[in-house]
């Protein structure tokens, strides 16, 4: 809890930063504050059950990871002589009670029941965080005494704490509240800033505790926090603890009208500290010496010095344990190894660049200046090629491959980190999308709708050269058709003049000597000459084949003739009937349309 409104007390001294603020950063966490604050947003069966607590530090934790803010855990240890009233009282543990022979203020340290719900939690916690290679800190009594120790010390840059205590222990920077996502902020308090706005030391602030009351007081009845910042100041800071130890709280006093009647400081209950009333005198020894008590408890805190061993150790860095970290989330969350390094991965990753930025930076600064490519660099470049630009909420940002990162190919960091860590991988990249411009891009197959709409002159040009090609082709075809039946017309006339021929060679009186050529002329070669049917010195005997079966013949002929010719691809028949004319239509028609199909086909 801390001192009772004191942080309405530092609203004005408020002051939000985004998550980037914390980056290259190290800071104390008061680990009790944070699982009380991440198992409150859901105290449901199921979210215990689920360790949503356990998942919320998970994130916090992976967070800051990418930032590269070295985080150190603090819990709680024992709890303080002074304190155990009010822990009592808060828990309402009836047989936890003190001994009757106990005096008020003679109370020691109580340890902590370590087999309660919230100390397993503290335990899982604890377990998580040491596979992040994030070390935790166990407090000898309060963990934000222990935080503020080491920000005073400036071991850390800041403290992670929602007890406003921990000012009262030394803190100069506090962090009350932390939020991720989208747009992900904290809240931050200093110090000097509220020694400037508010005119408040460390020293009023431990007064102010004894007037409104903290975990080691009750504080005073009836005065509210404007009235005794009013008396805190009028005091000063330099001497309001050693008025406060001399005298009481007597000059918290109101104007001599007032009504109310004096009375002598009560206890309400044994083992806690008495009740100041605002009136009258408060020089009760027994009084006086309580108010000490919390002083000194404020003052000097019992914690691990600065320089310890147990310090120290916090302070090192530990190695990211992957393998371990995959075991422990399949445990606590059922997630396979794939998920959490999918979570965990790219913020170590993100971490190495930063950490790359920073020692590319303090080169800079002593006038070394080594390209990445060189040998003599310290440490590789973790990047090892941009793929792609992105932006991530508003931010710019780039894809790129990493360099010995077993388990991640590629993830996404903002662009600002890349030009600080290695700004000869952005020109690489502009360079190779320039050539890229450059190179003609190859024709891409377009829809056959488009294929019709298209422009092209060469296109066209060949169009137009297929088109007349296959217009040759039919006119060629049409001509040797024509031809053919102009022929079986001029043959047709020869027969009917030959028709004639026979008919006056029956009374012709040279019958006799014609019958012994005719024996021997060979009825059916007649048909193989193009050039005429019958010789001129003919005789047609009465027994011969009629006009129109050798016609037949002469067909038949023509076709044995005719199927020698390639170029032509029918046969038409010109001594059949009437129905002659239509054939060839028809076929003329298929053939065309045979070609058109054919032309269709090519354009497409």
């Amino acid at each position: 809890m801390g001192v009772k409104y004191l942080w309405d007390v530092l609203e004005p001294c408020k002051k939000t930063y985004p998550l980037d603020h914390l980056q290259n950063k190290r800071v104390c966490v008061d680990l009790s504050c944070w699982m009380v604050e991440l198992h409150k947003v859901n105290q449901s069966y199921c979210a215990t059950k689920e360790k949503v607590y356990l998942r919320g530090l998970f994130h916090r934790l992976r967070a800051l990871i990418a930032l590269n803010c070295n985080v150190i855990l603090v819990s709680d240890g024992s709890i303080p002589g002074i304190k155990v009233p009010t822990y009592r009282r808060r828990l309402k543990s009836r047989f936890e009670v003190a001994d009757n022979a106990v005096e008020p203020g003679k109370e020691t340290s109580l340890k902590r029941n370590m087999g309660s719900e919230f100390s397993c939690m503290i335990k899982q916690a604890k377990v998580i965080a040491s596979t992040l290679g994030i070390l935790c800190l166990d407090g000898v009594e309060e963990a934000e005494a222990q935080c503020a120790l080491l920000n005073s010390n400036s071991l850390c840059d800041a403290c992670f704490s929602s007890d406003s205590d921990i000012f009262l222990f030394g803190a100069k920077t506090v962090y009350r509240e932390i939020c991720l996502g989208d747009g992900g902020y904290v809240v931050c308090y200093e110090m000097e800033d509220i020694k400037k706005k508010l005119g408040l030391g460390r020293n009023s602030l431990i007064a102010l505790a004894l007037l409104l009351g903290s975990d080691y007081s009750q504080g005073v009845r009836g005065i509210c926090q404007e009235k005794a910042c009013e008396v805190v100041r009028s005091v000063g800071e330099n001497v309001i603890l050693e008025k406060v130890s001399s005298e009481g709280l007597s000059f918290a006093k109101k104007p001599k009208n007032s009504k109310k009647q004096v009375r002598p400081p009560v206890c309400s209950k044994k083992g806690t500290l008495p009740l100041v009333v605002i009136n009258g005198s408060n020089r009760d020894p027994e009084g006086l010496e309580q108010i000490k008590e919390v002083i000194d408890a404020f003052m000097n805190p019992k914690c691990h010095s600065a320089d310890s061993i147990t310090v120290s150790r916090a302070l090192a860095e530990f190695s990211f344990q992957r393998t371990k970290l995959q075991e422990i989330c399949h445990q606590f969350f059922e997630w396979p190894p794939e998920k959490t390094d999918e979570y965990i991965l790219p913020k170590i990753a993100e971490r190495n660049l930063r950490r790359f930025a920073i020692l590319q930076s303090r080169s800079v600064e002593v006038g070394v200046n080594l390209p990445l490519h060189k040998p003599q660099m310290p440490e590789k470049c973790p990047v090892s090629e941009i793929i792609k630009t992105r932006k991530v909420q508003g931010r710019e940002s780039f894809e790129v491959s990493w360099n010995d990162l077993e388990g991640l190919e590629t993830s996404i960091v903002p662009a600002d980190l890349v030009e600080r860590a290695c700004p000869e991988k952005i020109i690489e990249f502009k360079e190779r999308m320039e050539a890229k411009k450059k190179k003609p891009k190859p024709k891409q197959k377009q829809p056959k709708s488009k294929q019709k709409e298209t422009n092209s002159p060469t296109k066209s040009s060949s169009l137009i050269e297929l088109s007349l090609e296959l217009q040759n082709l039919v006119l060629d075809s049409t001509s040797v058709v024509t031809s053919t039946v102009e022929e079986a017309e001029q043959k047709k006339e020869q027969q009917n003049s030959k028709k004639h021929d026979y008919l006056c060679l029956i009374d012709s009186p040279a019958k006799e000597n014609s019958n012994n050529d005719w024996s021997t002329t060979d009825r059916f070669s007649v048909g193989l000459s193009s050039r005429s049917l019958y010789p001129e010195t003919e005789v047609i005997d009465l027994i011969s084949p009629c006009p129109e079966a050798r016609s037949r013949s002469v067909s038949r002929s023509y076709q044995e003739e005719k199927s020698q010719d390639h170029k032509l691809e029918t046969v038409i028949e010109l001594s059949d009937s009437e129905t002659d004319d239509e054939e060839h239509s028809r076929k003329a028609r298929e053939f065309r349309m045979f070609l058109e199909n054919i032309r269709k086909d090519i354009i497409l």
